[in-house]
């Protein structure tokens, strides 16, 4: 899937946004500020303010819905904010001689370039759904009414914001409704988005759109026509002038928690292939060899963000054979070699993953992915398997911490690893993540008992 098509992310429109917009405060700063100011302390300095500052503000929450009005809202109040932090640096290093004049007129430059670049994305971004038709989501709602009728009409007389509504399903008869009938004309129209309105469905048709929704990686969104909604923990969002609501927040879904995460990763993962598998793998590959014949690296096909399939690396524990791709490792193994045993025991067969980090396959913490075959099969009989691949997947996770790493001897055992794979993509954070790294080192230095 096309980063710049579809999806759940803008590909990578934010985080360009965020250098085009650093460049821009420390580019104008060059004419400014630094015949008297050291450009590193300016430049760390106004940038750390300046994503400190987007947070705050929600400067990049612009999605493909929201209005020039609220562009314009969220650029003043960050030139507001901003011109603190500029004359809070000048208060504090006053013997430099920055005058108000000076810091007003590098504003004004900065947020008059930044504004340009702002809105020549936003409208680049209509002109490119309306002429190509990329960058596009394919639209049901669920129920006809007048704010369905209205959901529907900001879609089709709005193509430059990227809708394509498919079809409107009339729930009148709503105790004789077929959902599942609806369910596969979603999956045969290949849908990306379902909207409900509330006072159309029952508890239960709710829950059941809900399970679907979860089981086949659809956004769902509902329109707040009954006030029984409004207690649950919901995110606002604003079509022109139609509220909508969303069932699930993911944090990684956030501009800036998707770069803090990728910076992260890319740099954890460059520590551990320089610093440690530059020396250790010639060793490992050694020792492999000496004891079976065969490649030193293990491939294997998974499904990763967005169910997309990427070969998976790791040091070969096995001895080569055909059902290494159909059948998990058990406990006492006659394909594990004795080199393998000791690698799989201590976690050294998954450091190669930290080269799948560095390509953008996988995160360093995410939920860990399983096998294409066990993907499949798992999706068609545990609820809920597939809101997994919302986020790339990850070395370790919250799961493997919590006692479900290794094999699953039932249906318990995916059960759970789900259970606390949704609680981390719901409640991300980088602290959580430094201490799910933290507790999986503590746990292979020790051994564990499903680490076979």
């Amino acid at each position: 899937m096309s980063l710049f098509k579809q999806g759940r992310y803008s590909g990578y429109l934010r985080p360009i946004s965020y250098l085009i917009d650093l460049s821009i405060i420390n580019g104008f700063a060059i004419f400014y500020f630094f015949i008297n100011i050291d450009p590193i302390i300016f430049i760390v300095f106004t940038s750390i303010a300046w994503l400190t500052l987007s947070v705050y503000s929600k400067f990049y929450e612009v999605y493909r819905y929201t209005r020039e009005v609220k562009i314009y809202s969220l650029i003043l109040t960050q030139m507001i904010l901003f011109t603190l932090i500029i004359f809070a640096f000048a208060g504090y290093h006053h013997k430099l001689n920055i005058y108000p004049i000076t810091i007003f007129k590098y504003i004004i430059s900065v947020f008059l370039a930044i504004a340009f670049f702002k809105f020549t994305i936003y409208y680049l971004l209509q002109k490119y759904r309306v002429s190509f038709g990329g960058n596009f989501r394919r639209t049901v709602i669920f129920g006809d009414n007048k704010k369905t009728r209205a959901l529907e009409t900001f879609f089709t007389q709005n193509p430059e914001y990227g809708y394509v509504h498919v079809k409107t399903f009339n729930l009148k008869d709503r105790k004789n409704i077929n959902l599942l009938s609806l369910f596969e004309a979603i999956k045969k129209e290949e849908i990306d988005e379902i909207y409900c309105s509330i006072s159309e469905l029952t508890n239960q048709q709710i829950s059941d759109i809900s399970d679907f929704a979860d089981n086949n990686l659809k956004i769902l969104k509902f329109l707040p026509d009954n006030k029984e909604i409004y207690s649950k923990k919901l995110k606002y969002e604003y079509y022109d002038y139609i509220p909508i609501l969303s069932l699930r927040d993911i944090p990684l879904e956030d501009s800036f928690n998707m770069v803090l995460k990728r910076t992260f990763d890319i740099l954890f993962s460059s520590i551990v292939v320089i610093f440690i598998l530059s020396w250790l793998t010639p060793i490992i590959a050694i020792l492999i060899k000496l004891e079976s014949k065969g490649p030193v690296f293990f491939k294997q096909s998974r499904n990763g963000f967005n169910y997309k399939e990427f070969d998976c690396y790791k040091f070969r524990s096995m001895t080569p054979n055909k059902d290494a791709h159909l059948y998990q490792a058990t406990r006492g193994d006659q394909r594990i070699t004795r080199m393998g045993k000791f690698i799989r025991k201590t976690s050294i067969d998954e450091l190669p993953q930290f080269f799948n980090v560095l390509f953008g396959d996988m995160s360093v913490v995410g939920p860990r992915p399983h096998m294409v075959s066990h993907t499949n099969m798992y999706a068609k009989k545990i609820d809920k398997f597939m809101v997994r691949h919302f986020v790339k997947p990850g070395i370790t996770g919250l799961a493997q911490i919590s006692g479900f790493r290794g094999e699953i001897e039932s249906d318990k055992d995916i059960i759970g690893r789900v259970k606390y794979d949704i609680f981390y993509i719901e409640n991300w954070s980088l602290l959580l993540d430094l201490k799910i790294i933290t507790k999986t080192f503590m746990n292979a230095v020790k051994g564990e008992d499903k680490a076979y």
